[in-house]
């Protein structure tokens, strides 16, 4: 019998369940459903809220990437650096347009793109010549993902000079962290908001859920949010005129209305899991390396903003049995992820060698229940479950 579910996103309807079913019926009743006012309303809020600039909505988090790799003519010849622990799509878009993912391993206190081994990468194994970086196998370096995952910032500041010395455009994969806050040198900036590009993904289970797929680019620069627009409707500005190639990757306005009425909510849910967080981090200090507890680098300077908690994710080398403890207690989890992306056979092509931290990482993350809805009581058995695992 399960007694904490690791999501529930029923709870999460019920309360709204009468405002979010009336805008669907108004989207029905007018019998618009491709982009239209509802999907540009959602684009001014979006791109307020992380402060980006502009924002394009697009029909998924992945293709929401995969625009901006084709807005920036990443192809055949190219490579973009990213981390090897994160979601498929991160590098599967890259791969998809004919470009080479390289990876670059992860800092094992975030689990995101450590900035040292980003330095060493194009310090040790590229060359810069004429304002163009290339790795030893003849690729131009085209752009490099940083992924704020599981609702973390990516130490960003480091990240972009580092870039910013090889002429290599950023573009975050904020998929897992909107609204989550960066304490830049420049002031406090926003996931999606922070380099030149970014995306969202407003998969259901997200911190800001769709209905289905929908997603969300963003880039400082109105050029680019026109070409995005363009790119994102089959290449076509003028009705059934092409200058380009683009692809089907418009939102529905029905993804726009429900995500609409949740947006305002968003602030509350992120406290609330920030608090969930706090309960299991007081709960469970006391097993140290036995449990390494999430890092909150920005704690003390953003409090709750800096880190949104998509997902509560500790590691542990027992996690199997850890996993199977909890399952017996009737309480849900997930791994996230258990194969880093160097070791999945798609990439096998790719060479890419070894990564310790991504693959340590992979054998030894276990995400517990954290979404909103959980009650006091529910997050008391999470904690209580996790410690009886330890202490017997």
């Amino acid at each position: 019998m399960t007694k904490v579910p690791f999501f529930d996103l029923k709870k999460q309807f019920l309360p709204l369940r009468e405002e979010i079913l009336n805008e669907i019926v108004a989207v029905c009743d007018a019998q618009a459903f491709i982009l239209g006012a509802k999907v540009e309303l959602l684009e001014r809020e979006v791109a307020s809220l992380c402060k980006a600039g502009n924002a394009v909505g697009a029909s998924s988090g992945t293709d929401a990437q995969l625009l901006i790799l084709m807005a920036l003519g990443i192809g055949a010849g190219d490579a973009v650096v990213t981390t090897p622990f994160t979601f498929f799509s991160t590098a599967g878009c890259i791969a998809r347009l004919g470009a080479r993912p390289v990876f670059v391993d992860i800092d094992p206190e975030t689990l995101n793109l450590s900035p040292a081994s980003l330095d060493e990468f194009f310090a040790t194994k590229c060359t810069f010549e004429e304002g163009k970086i290339w790795t030893r196998g003849g690729l131009q370096v085209k752009a490099v993902v940083p992924v704020h995952l599981f609702g973390l910032c990516c130490a960003m500041d480091e990240i972009q000079a580092i870039c910013a010395r090889y002429s290599v455009p950023v573009i975050e994969d904020a998929a897992q962290a909107i609204s989550a806050e960066y304490p830049s040198k420049e002031g406090a900036k926003r996931a999606g908001g922070i380099g030149e590009y970014g995306y969202l993904s407003f998969y259901p289970t997200k911190n800001l859920g769709a209905f289905g797929d929908a997603g969300m680019a963003m880039t400082r620069h109105a050029w680019m949010a026109d070409r995005l627009k363009v790119l994102r409707n089959h290449g076509m500005e003028q009705k059934y005129y092409h200058e380009t190639v683009g692809g089907n990757f418009r939102l529905d306005a029905l993804q726009a209305a429900v995500l609409l009425k949740k947006l305002p909510h968003l602030a509350r849910w992120s406290q609330r899991r920030w608090a969930i967080a706090q309960h299991y981090r007081a709960e469970l200090a006391e097993f140290g390396e036995d449990l390494r507890l999430p890092g909150e680098p920005f704690a003390s300077l953003l409090a709750e903003r800096g880190h949104i908690y998509h997902q509560f994710v500790v590691r542990v080398t027992r996690r199997d049995e850890l996993r199977e403890h909890l399952k017996g207690c009737g309480i849900g989890t997930e791994i996230y992820y258990p194969v880093s992306l160097n070791r999945q056979k798609c990439f096998a092509y790719l060479e890419a060698g070894s990564f310790p931290e991504s693959e340590a990482a992979a054998e030894e993350v276990l995400a517990l229940p954290i979404f909103p809805e959980l009650t006091d009581s529910e997050v008391e058995l999470v904690a209580d479950g996790v410690a009886a695992f330890f202490r017997k």
